[in-house]
């Protein structure tokens, strides 16, 4: 058997039935499919007896211990020659497989991965979603699926690997959040070729309302220095470019601020303040430009993100929801990534950190 498709899954019975019947619309039916139920209170096995006379599928039940322990649970029980690691949360293009079957005939590699997409069903907020987490203007592009200067380090949503290098790494580790940069750094460091499959993508759903999207991006900052705590030379300049966001916004508010206060108190001195009347209507003019100049790289921000969405998308609403979507995924992983650099790097603590779990733990 050439592939094994590996598939953690944590409370989702309506993603996994999704993904499965993409799953027998692959024009490629070399592989098996091997989901891991990690300790759900909702689970999916009757979903996956649907599909038990459709697709050669095994289902296994073990006790939460998050994603990357419960993708080495079903390696261990796969059969295939290369592990595709999914995330429950994809739908594949029919040609996803023969895609990778192509890549591997003409390039052979022992690691890979591809990109991801939103599908025209997703909702407008996931679509924002999606855009602000592979749009150069968020994350440099670098998740969105072109070609690299530097290296591509596959993710977990949609990864590949030959099972035996697989073995020899020992598979994921047991970091809570970020398992897939530090096994995409072992594989790396392993002297084993990884390329990007560019047309070997998936639909990603990714989270479906702000509050989670927040919550994850603010544990991938985290992770990030957990990361370089392990990995020293795994911290890159894009990496910074959210904390150094989160700062600027947190000047500018500052800016802003300060700006409403000489106004408020340049009007009030301008117009009882009897003789200092013209210098009150200075402080207060003073005032109102540093309103203004806290303001406009703030709007112009915007602007960029609302016209390239929009077009990209093809939706003035999906434009405007990229708006949120884009500030909660730079200040949400920047904040994060400060917390931790504060805690890990200036404190001295030497635990991994964490903070939010109920995505994938009990």
């Amino acid at each position: 058997m050439k592939y094994s498709i590996i598939i953690p899954v944590f409370n989702r019975p309506d993603e996994v039935d999704e993904l499965l019947e993409s799953l027998t619309r692959q024009t490629c039916k070399d592989f098996e499919v091997v989901i891991v139920e990690d300790g759900s209170e909702v689970r999916c096995e009757d979903v996956v007896k649907k599909y038990a006379n459709r697709l050669d599928v095994q289902y296994f039940e073990k006790p939460n211990s998050g994603p990357g322990q419960s993708r080495n649970y079903g390696a261990e029980r796969s059969r295939g020659e290369y592990l595709i690691v999914l995330d429950s949360d994809v739908v594949l293009p029919e040609g996803y497989l023969a895609e990778v079957e192509k890549e591997l005939s003409e390039n052979p590699c022992e690691a890979f991965g591809g990109p991801d997409r939103a599908h025209e069903s997703f909702t407008p907020v996931q679509k924002a979603i999606n855009y602000s987490m592979t749009s150069f203007f968020t994350t440099g592009g670098i998740r969105g699926g072109k070609k690299k200067l530097d290296k591509f380090y596959p993710r977990s949503f949609n990864m590949g690997i030959k099972k035996s290098l697989y073995q020899e790494l020992n598979g994921f580790s047991n970091m809570r959040f970020g398992e897939d940069i530090d096994f995409s750094i072992r594989i790396f460091k392993s002297g084993a070729r990884c390329r990007l499959f560019p047309e070997a993508w998936v639909w990603h759903k990714r989270r479906t309302d702000f509050r989670k999207f927040f919550r994850q991006v603010h544990n991938s900052g985290i992770a990030r220095i957990n990361l370089y705590k392990k990995y020293p030379e795994s911290l890159k300049l894009v990496h910074l470019l959210p904390a150094v966001f989160t700062i600027g916004i947190f000047t500018l508010a500052a800016i802003f601020l300060t700006g409403l206060v000489f106004l408020l108190l340049g009007l009030y001195v301008g117009f009882y303040g009897g003789t200092g009347c013209n210098m009150g209507l200075v402080v207060a003019y003073l005032g109102g430009a540093l309103m203004i100049l806290a303001l406009l790289p703030i709007m112009l921000y915007k602007l960029i993100i609302f016209t390239d969405s929009s077009i990209r998308n093809r939706s003035l609403w999906v434009g405007v929801l990229s708006i949120p979507a884009s500030f909660i995924q730079l200040f949400g992983y920047g904040t994060g990534f400060l917390r931790a650099w504060w805690l890990r790097c200036i404190c001295g603590r030497n635990e991994e950190l964490q903070a939010f779990r109920k995505t994938f733990y009990k």
